[in-house]
């Protein structure tokens, strides 16, 4: 009895108490969530639909010009095939899809850039 009291005297004092702030804490806290284009693959559904942004892996800009681009994409037909970095199988449902891009009409608010290639052998991640 006198220990279960002790107990949940300090579990209630423990509620009072503020977590100090080390330096890793702040720094993980303060930390820019980046995604790398290169492990994205599969099934993808295109966002398009600003409003829907939030619900998305990432977003991506359609470079016009493949030298800009940080992933080459090809668009499989079937989704069996898509099973590398910049080999897409293009869904019409969110649902079944692996991963969800919404795509920006602006570069700055892009994570990468993206452009189509019709060439399955240049579909890839660019390095740099």
């Amino acid at each position: 009895m006198f220990f279960s009291l002790i107990f949940s005297g300090l579990l209630w004092l423990s509620a009072f108490a503020t977590p100090s702030l080390t330096a890793t804490t702040v720094a993980a806290a303060s930390a820019v969530r980046s995604v790398d284009p290169c492990l994205i693959y599969g099934s993808i559904y295109l966002e398009r639909d600003p409003r829907r942004r939030s619900y998305c892996f990432a977003a991506a800009y359609e470079e016009p010009d493949e030298a800009f681009a940080d992933l080459m994409v090809f668009k499989e037909e079937n989704k069996l095939f898509a099973d590398r970095a910049g080999y897409w199988y293009i869904t019409t449902s969110r649902d079944f899809a692996d991963y969800v891009v919404f795509v920006s009409d602006k570069r700055a608010l892009a994570d990468f850039a993206i452009h189509y290639t019709t060439a399955r052998s240049f579909a890839g991640c660019r390095k740099q």
